[in-house]
C-alpha cells in the first residue's frame, strides 16, 4: 500500500492537495489515513516518520508543504524515505514555487510523474531524467508520421490549387467561344460555375497559415484530388537525416514494439457466454545466473449476455503440473470444484449476473525454479580496447508458448553514438533519446526457439543491465482451460467463445 498525499504547512487545518493511491482501496479507508496523519504529526521532534499499529506515515517537509508517503509496517523503510526523495524531485520540475495553488494547477503532471515512479505498489527502477523522458513521451516515429502527415497535406492543396486553376481556365476559354461553361447548363448555372470557381481560387491561392498538426481526417468523397498517398522530398530528407544520426528506421505500424506487444486484440465475433483466460507474470532473474523470483497470476473472468444461459457450469481441465495454487469465487460452489472440476453457483436456482465480467477463478504460481522460466536471457558484456562487446542471446524452454511481438531491451549507455551490430536474429531499433537498444522478434515458438545478437559500444559492462522483456501469447503458461460450458438443468451443452492471452507485467534480468 502506498499513497502519496500534499498537505498545507498548518496541520491542524490540514488538508489534501493531491492524493494517489497505488493499489486498490476504498474511499473511506483512504480518508480516514488522510485524516489521522495530522492528529499523530508532532512537529516537536526531528523523526521523519510515524507508525500505527498497521501503517506507517513517511513525510517530507516543503517549504509550505508536507509529502506523505502511507505504507504498511513491514516495508523497507530505506526503499520508502528513497521513494519520497525521487517523489520530492520530481515536484519542481513541474511546479515553480511550492504552494497549494501551483500544486492544484498542476495536479495532474504529477500524478502522471508519479505513475511513473510506482507501479502496483513498488517503486520502480527509475531516475529523474527517465520520468522526464517518460511523461514527455517523444518519438522519432510520431515526427516521421507527423513530417509524411504535412507533406501530403501540402502536395493535396497545391494538387486543389492546380484543379481551381483548370477550372477557372476553361471558364474563361467557354467565355470567348460563347459556350456553356463545361458541366452547367444555363444562364444561372453559369453564373453560379463562375462564382464557385472564383471562392475555391480565392481559398486555396491564400497563404499557408502556421498551425498546429491538424487529426488525419479521411477524404468524404471519392476525389483524386483530396488524395494523400505520395510522400515528399522533405520527408525523404528528413528521414536521411535521422539515418545519418544512428537512428533505424523500421516500418511504421501506428506503435512501437514495446507497445504493441501490451495487449492482444480482442476477438471479433464472441457467443453470448464468453470466457477471457488472462494471465501475467512477473520475474526477475540475476545477470548470473539464478532466479529470484517468478509469480504467475491468472484469471477466468465469465461474461453472459443472454439472461436464458444465465444458469449454467463451467468445466474445468487442469492440466497444470507446475503447482498452481486455486482459488474459486466466494460464490461458487467450492466442493463441487474440489470434487469434479466444475464452476457452478453455490445456489443453482440463481444465476450470473448478465453483461458484467465476473472472475469466477483464479490461480497463483510463485517459484524459485528456473526449469520454470518461459524464456531464458543470456546477457554477456566483454570490455574491449574499444568499450564493449555485448553477446545477448534468449532461448525457449516452455516449447508448448508461442511468444508474439517479443521485444528485448537493452540500456545503452548515453552520449556513446549508435552501437555496431554484428550478428543478428531478428530486428532492431535504437532509441538514442531513451538509450535503449530494442531486440525485436515477430514470433518465438519451438521452430525459433534460439536466437542471438551482437553489438559493440563504449561502455562498461554493468550499464548494458537491467535487460527487460516484453511479449504476449495466445496460449496461457498453466495448463488451466475451460472444457464445457453446459446449463444446470438437464446438462445441456452451450455455445461459447474465449479468449487466452499471457502477458508480461515485469521481466527483468538484474
Amino acid at each position: 500500500m502506498k499513497i502519496t498525499l500534499f498537505f498545507s504547512q498548518d496541520l491542524r487545518a490540514g488538508k489534501a492537495i493531491v492524493s494517489r493511491q497505488f493499489v486498490e482501496m476504498t474511499r473511506t479507508r483512504v480518508e480516514g489515513l488522510l485524516a489521522a496523519f495530522p492528529k499523530l504529526m508532532n512537529t516537536g521532534k526531528q523523526h521523519t516518520f510515524v507508525e500505527t499499529e498497521s501503517v506507517r506515515y513517511v513525510y517530507q517537509p516543503l517549504e509550505k508543504l508536507y509529502m506523505v508517503l502511507v505504507t504498511t509496517k513491514n516495508s523497507n523503510i530505506l526503499e520508502d524515505l528513497e521513494t519520497l526523495r525521487l517523489f520530492s524531485r520530481v515536484i519542481p520540475e513541474y511546479c515553480r514555487v511550492l504552494e497549494e495553488g501551483e500544486v492544484s494547477d498542476h495536479c495532474f503532471d504529477l500524478i502522471f510523474a508519479f505513475d511513473e515512479i510506482v507501479a502496483l505498489g513498488y517503486r520502480e527502477n527509475v531516475n529523474l531524467a527517465q520520468i522526464r523522458t517518460f511523461t514527455e513521451m517523444d518519438s522519432h516515429e510520431e515526427k516521421v508520421f507527423r513530417a509524411v502527415r504535412e507533406t501530403q497535406e501540402r502536395e493535396a492543396k497545391a494538387e486543389m490549387r492546380r484543379k481551381a486553376k483548370e477550372l477557372q481556365q476553361a471558364r474563361r476559354d467557354a467565355d470567348r467561344s460563347g459556350k456553356k461553361s463545361p458541366g452547367f447548363s444555363g444562364g444561372f448555372g453559369s453564373m453560379s460555375s463562375s462564382s464557385n470557381a472564383t471562392i475555391i481560387t480565392d481559398t486555396l491561392m491564400e497563404p499557408e497559415k502556421p498551425k498546429a498538426s491538424p487529426v488525419p481526417a479521411r477524404a468524404s468523397g471519392p476525389s483524386k484530388a483530396l488524395k494523400l498517398s505520395a510522400r515528399g522530398k522533405e520527408v525523404d530528407d528528413f528521414v536521411d537525416k535521422l539515418k545519418s544520426e544512428g537512428q533505424v528506421i523500421m516500418p511504421s505500424s501506428g506503435k512501437r514494439p514495446s507497445e504493441a506487444s501490451k495487449a492482444l486484440p480482442p476477438p471479433v465475433n464472441t457467443e453470448s457466454v464468453h470466457l477471457r483466460c488472462e494471465e501475467k507474470i512477473s520475474l526477475t532473474c540475476g545477470r548470473d545466473g539464478g532466479l529470484q523470483n517468478l509469480e504467475v497470476l491468472g484469471m477466468i473472468t465469465l461474461r453472459v449476455a443472454d439472461d436464458k444461459n444465465g444458469r449454467i457450469r463451467l468445466t474445468i481441465n487442469n492440466g497444470d503440473k507446475k503447482g498452481v495454487q486455486l482459488q474459486t469465487h466466494p460464490n461458487v460452489d467450492k466442493k463441487l470444484f474440489t470434487t469434479d472440476s466444475v464452476l457452478g453457483l453455490k445456489n443453482p436456482d440463481k444465476s450470473f449476473p448478465l453483461n458484467n465480467d465476473v472472475g469466477v477463478l483464479k490461480w497463483r504460481l510463485q517459484t524459485t525454479d528456473e526449469t520454470l522460466i518461459p524464456l531464458t536471457i543470456n546477457c554477456w558484456p566483454s570490455e574491449s580496447a574499444t568499450g564493449c562487446d555485448v553477446n545477448i542471446e534468449y532461448e525457449l524452454q516452455e516449447e508448448a508458448l508461442e511468444l508474439n511481438d517479443v521485444v528485448i531491451s537493452i540500456p545503452i549507455p548515453s552520449g556513446v553514438g549508435a552501437p555496431v551490430i554484428g550478428d543478428l536474429d531478428g530486428e532492431y531499433r535504437h532509441d538514442s533519446r531513451r538509450n535503449v537498444l530494442e531486440w525485436c522478434l515477430p514470433v518465438v515458438d519451438v521452430n525459433n526457439k534460439t536466437g542471438s545478437l551482437e553489438f559493440s559500444v563504449a561502455g562498461q559492462p554493468n550499464d548494458f543491465f537491467p535487460v527487460n522483456v516484453s511479449f504476449v501469447s495466445k496460449g496461457n503458461y498453466c495448463d488451466i482451460t475451460v472444457a464445457k460450458v453446459s446449463q444446470v438443468d438437464g446438462e445441456v451443452p452451450v455455445r461459447f467463445s474465449s479468449e487466452t492471452s499471457f502477458l508480461v507485467d515485469k521481466y527483468e534480468i538484474l
